[in-house]
């Protein structure tokens, strides 16, 4: 049985573009054949993709690296490159990514929801596609772009319709045992469970799953113990189940075990603490009469009350997903465009960032007369003179885009 994994990084990179050819017509009996060289095909793009087949991270831990193939090369007689097939990731159902700061990028909580990971490079257009009436002959092509490349960080959290909420060794991994066929270790010691576990629950025509959450303790929602890990499996769940010990074994009065758990959920999520829950005192096969507790009493040995408890949290899971909105079709999340970018770099110069701006320079030939008109009236078109200038560039000063630097000229 694979260890279960809810958290991982992940290095994703989209396939580079093919370039461009620069090819002219060669026949018998014509002196001077046009240009002809095809276009490079796209890179394929990454994309995450939740699959209900794939359940914890585990995948990613040893093997990080996920890269789509590369668009080929545009050859003569206009023949465009291949492209380059696009890379679906499976990743479980609730998977949360963020980038390497923190910065949450998608969350994907239904079964088919994608999301663009890395997207493939643009194919260079061949040297065919800038003729025009001044360029009669077009001895460059554009280069194929490079795929998007970036790490991620992604953490699972349990999409379950229950959660069991109580402090280590209060009797959560007996109870999903119970009623469920899942099968978590169970011993009298605390911190027994140090992963979670899902069950499915049949009860009459109702069938739920149910989340045996590691125990928390005081301070979890700060970071104590393994407290963030912990809850944040809880969050997604539409019901909580919150277990509090008639035989603590230091005595801890039931009462109290309820206050710091819902005030440990309040302050890591505030939504939590009003979750629809239900709370039921464990063991009572082993607490004594004199135990303080009028609340729900069940017995995961002796079975003692756990059918009226299967009941209510049925009847609660089915209210919470009735209030649901209907779902469409899944999600499919694509990042925001940006436009063309102006930074000043550490060593004064000026970097101009954007796909677009990228790729008015990636030609085969920048030497070439034609070529390098071609890039400048281009840059000008996109608004990068005005962006430039905006930004405080003066004449003389270095500018950057992407592998190609030169000296500012203003406009007339």
């Amino acid at each position: 049985m694979s260890e279960f994994v809810d958290q991982a990084q992940l290095h994703v990179k989209g396939g580079d573009g093919g370039a461009g050819a620069i090819s002219f017509r060669r026949e018998a009996h014509v002196a001077r054949g046009g240009p002809d060289g095809g276009d490079g095909g796209k890179g394929g793009d990454v994309w995450l993709v939740a699959d209900r087949n794939t359940a914890s991270l585990a995948g990613f831990r040893d093997h990080p690296f996920r890269r789509a193939t590369n668009g080929a090369h545009g050859s003569g007689k206009a023949r465009h490159g291949r492209a380059g097939a696009d890379l679906e990731v499976a990743v479980p159902i609730g998977a949360a990514v963020r980038s390497l700061v923190g910065t949450g990028l998608a969350d994907l909580t239904e079964e088919g929801a994608r999301w663009l990971a890395a997207r493939g490079g643009q194919g260079g257009r061949g040297n065919a596609r800038f003729l025009s009436n001044r360029r009669r002959a077009p001895a460059f092509a554009e280069q194929g772009e490079v795929g998007e490349e970036r790490w991620l960080n992604m953490e699972l959290k349990l999409m379950a319709d229950v959660a069991l909420v109580g402090f280590p060794n209060a009797g959560k991994s007996s109870l999903i045992s119970r009623v469920s066929a899942a099968r978590p270790k169970i011993a009298d010691y605390p911190f027994t469970t140090l992963t979670p576990h899902l069950g499915v629950v049949r009860f009459d025509e109702h069938e739920f799953v149910m989340a045996d959450i590691p125990g928390l303790i005081e301070g979890a929602s700060e970071g104590r113990g393994l407290g963030h890990q912990f809850l944040r499996h809880v969050e997604r769940a539409r019901v909580l189940l919150v277990l509090v010990d008639l035989a603590a074994a230091d005595g801890r009065p039931p009462r109290w075990q309820e206050d710091v758990l819902i005030e440990e959920l309040r302050r890591h999520e505030p939504a939590l603490a009003e979750r629809p829950r239900v709370v039921a005192g464990s063991k009572a096969d082993l607490s004594p009469p004199s135990a303080s507790w009028t609340g729900r009493r069940i017995s995961a040995v002796t079975g003692e009350g756990l059918r009226p408890l299967m009941g209510e949290l049925a009847t609660l899971v089915a209210a919470a997903r009735d209030a649901m909105p209907s779902k469409g079709t899944f999600v499919v999340h694509r990042p925001a465009s940006h436009g063309v970018v102006v930074e000043r770099d550490d060593d004064g110069a000026f970097v101009v960032k954007g796909r677009s701006a990228q790729r008015a320079v990636a030609l085969s030939d920048l030497t070439n007369a034609d070529a390098l008109a071609y890039a400048q009236q281009r840059l000008r078109r996109l608004g990068v003179n005005r962006a430039l200038a905006r930004a405080g560039a003066r004449e003389g000063d270095v500018v950057r885009i992407g592998g190609f630097a030169f000296e500012y000229e203003p406009d007339e």
